[in-house]
Order: structure tokens, then sequence, then C-alpha cells
């Protein structure tokens, strides 16, 4: 018997991999966590059944919400991350010896325990000695805090469920004011290609490009997330992802990528004239 995971991408497109193996299943307090393994995709995390990672492209992914900030700002210390349960965006910012503290604000300790069991490629400096661990509620967390941060990554899930109260005006206020003068805001931003992305990331774009006097989009190609073409956001108080750009100040961290580089970076500014467009309507809303 063969075993399939299917994921509905859209009403009328699904996307599936073949299954060798259900290593895990858990229901938390907030969502349905599951964890496959598979021959082509390597073992591969689900939330809610919505593929979140796959250990075949998840470098993509982690490369390039950590990379593109810190070649823009190599003098970050202070990191934030609200989200990222399965590690990978921690794992990226520890390579940074210049980074003194990195927080990271999940939701659901229970995905934390899972990865770091089964996915040890994207969990296994959760541990780093400037790594704090945070369970709860990431919008509360940001409310309330009293630091400054450098760098705040918001590597959320989609905005539903626990992922919905990262995609708000407030959420977007509170990080501002948590960010130091110089300080870089860095979010997950869905995809411009089906509608229903396109939704949210128009939404998304919208609010943050009120409050920050710098705020742009820039895309990477994600296999296994639907259609593929993704973006994230990039907002500052200070630093332009491309006029303040330090390609020779990054290099000089000697990090091997297997995504990002110092080209790539500047491309992925370099978006689709269909993406521009849905961006121009924003700012003419």
């Amino acid at each position: 018997m063969e075993l399939w995971y299917t994921q509905p991408q859209t009403d009328n497109i699904r996307f599936s991999i073949k299954v060798s193996e259900h290593l895990y299943t858990a229901k938390s307090p907030y969502q349905q966590i599951d964890i496959f393994d598979s021959e082509e995709m390597g073992k591969f995390l689900i939330i809610d059944g919505i593929v979140m990672l796959t250990s075949k492209d998840e470098f993509i992914y982690h490369d390039m919400i950590v990379h593109v900030p810190m070649a823009t700002n190599p003098n970050i210390k202070k990191a934030l991350v609200i989200g990222g349960g399965d590690g990978g965006t921690v794992r990226e910012l520890t390579r940074y010896p210049s980074i003194e503290s990195i927080h990271m604000v999940e939701i659901d300790e229970m995905v934390v325990k899972a990865v770091k069991e089964y996915l040890p490629l994207t969990s296994g400096k959760l541990d780093d000695p400037r790594v704090s661990l945070h369970f709860e509620d990431g919008a509360a967390f940001i409310k309330n805090t009293q630091e400054k941060y450098d760098l705040i990554i918001v590597d959320s899930t989609d905005p539903i469920g626990p992922g919905e109260g990262l995609f708000t005006n407030e959420f977007y206020q509170d990080c501002y004011n948590a960010l130091a003068e110089d300080g870089i805001l860095v979010n997950q931003c869905e995809s411009p290609f089906y509608e229903k992305n396109a939704k949210e990331m128009r939404r998304a774009i919208s609010k943050i490009k009120k409050l920050f006097p710098i705020a742009e989009v820039y895309q990477y190609n994600m296999p296994t997330y639907p259609s593929g073409h993704w973006l994230f956001g990039f907002a500052s108080k200070k630093y332009h992802p491309i006029r303040d750009f330090q390609p020779e100040k990054w290099k000089e961290f000697g990090l091997k990528t297997k995504y990002y580089n110092t080209e790539v970076h500047q491309g992925s500014f370099m978006l689709p004239t269909y993406v521009r467009e849905q961006i121009n309507r924003v700012d003419s809303e």
C-alpha cells in the first residue's frame, strides 16, 4: 500500500508527497502537528495540514529570511524571532558570531519538542547559549517587551489559527516600537500567485507601508509552498536593502550558503510585473 500526504493548495490544485513513514502525530492546544519521512523530500513538518518545511528545501526559506537583513546591516547584535518553531531561522542567526542574543517566541512548545526529536537539521541550534526560548503568544510578547531589537523576524504560519495575530495593524505597530532606531523587520509575506495568498500579501504590505519609511518586498523560490513563488517583506526605520546593502562586509563572515548569495540578494528585489502591479495597487489605495 502506498501512503501519500496531499495538501490542497487551492480548491482546484493539490500537492502530494509519497510518504515512507509517519514519524509523529499530536494535537497541541493550538494545532495539529505531524512529521513524516519521505524518499524524495526527506523529513517534513505539517501543521494543520499545511507544509511548513521539508528537509530538502528548508534552506531556501531560512537563507533568505536571515541573510538578506544581515547583509544589509552586518552589525546586528540583538535579534528576535517570532514563530519559527522549527528552529531553522535561529540556526542561521547563530552562524553569526557578531550576534550577541537571540530571543525566539513560539506559542506552541509541542512543535519545538517534536522538531528537537525528529528534525535536528533545523532545530540543532536551539540550545545555543545566546538563544532564549519563550513559549508564549508572539503578539502579546512584542506588545509587552521593554527590549529594543536590531532585527525582528516574523517567521509565521499563514494568517489563520495561531498565526492570525501576527498580521494585524496593532502587531506591526508593536514591532515598530520594539525596534531600535536602525532596526529591521522581516516578515513572512505570503505568495503573490494564488488569490487567497495574494490577498493576505497585499494586506500585510499595506499595513507595513503605513508605518515604516522604508518598506520593500523580495522573492524566493520555495518548491513545496503553493505555486513555489513566495515573498518576504523588508521594513526598516533607516536601512534600505539595496542602497545600504554591504556585500563585501557580509562576505567577511565567510558563511557557506546553499541558496543565498550577494547576487541573489540584489536580484530578489527585482520583482515580476504582476507582483509590482499588486504592490502598486496597495500604494494607490
